[in-house]
């Protein structure tokens, strides 16, 4: 126990949840700033416009939030649909509505079906929330890098996500099709760690919107060596 009289399991697991919501509240500040015409600008997600990047983002909320409540078997939640005509507040709502769900959770063990992982097992609240986690600390960096933008997060944050990081596989299934990370990328020991974090997942820190030209040397839409296909 510690001296509040919380175990330490379930103090950890309150932690993971308030880095959790600053993750994805990070995303949100980011993303107010959208203004209509960005929607079509390349990110880092290979082939992916931030319009898509966003609405593959809701998606998730929207999956996720149904795992917490218990319904993530139901492929539905998870379902990919238009942003309508104000996509900035439809993935602020949809945001919100993920850190509600995950405040409801009391238990790191509570069991989270996430079918676009894989339908074979279940995982615990405490693994599912590291997942989500780690998506929107590399996806607010996509945004910023996107729109232009710092993405600063705080140091407790990007210490909780590095070790989530680096705990992805990286293996061949991270060539296939639709996979969320690219092979990883060498990262010196003096790197930052939210560098290290993009290395570990194949982005490539110094990725920029490529300049018109660039799509007469093959770098279409964004595309680079080290792109993620989100």
């Amino acid at each position: 126990m510690n001296h509040e009289g919380v175990s330490a399991p379930h103090a950890d697991f309150a932690r993971l949840r308030r880095l959790h919501a600053q993750a994805v509240r990070d995303s949100v500040n980011l993303i107010r700033r959208t203004a209509p015409g960005d929607l079509l600008k390349p990110t880092p997600c290979s082939a992916w416009t931030l319009s898509d990047l966003l609405a593959h983002m809701t998606a998730q909320h929207h999956g996720f939030a149904a795992a917490a409540l218990g319904h993530g078997q139901d492929l539905s939640y998870w379902s990919v649909r238009p942003l309508g005509d104000d996509p900035v507040t439809t993935y602020v709502d949809a945001a919100e509505h993920v850190i509600a769900a995950f405040a409801t959770l009391e238990s790191p063990d509570r069991e989270f079906a996430l079918p676009e992982f894989t339908l074979a097992q279940t995982f615990p609240a405490a693994r599912a929330i590291g997942f989500h986690l780690i998506d929107y600390v590399v996806h607010s960096w996509d945004v910023a890098r996107t729109l232009g933008l710092t993405y600063a997060p705080g140091s407790e944050l990007l210490q909780a996500a590095l070790p989530i990081a680096r705990a992805v596989p990286d293996d061949d299934s991270r060539l296939a099709p639709g996979s969320a990370f690219r092979p990883g990328l060498a990262a010196d020991d003096d790197t930052g760690t939210l560098e290290k974090i993009l290395a570990a997942l194949g982005r490539s820190p110094d990725w920029r919107i490529p300049l018109p030209h660039d799509s007469h040397t093959g770098l279409e839409r964004g595309a680079t060596a080290s792109d993620t296909t989100g």
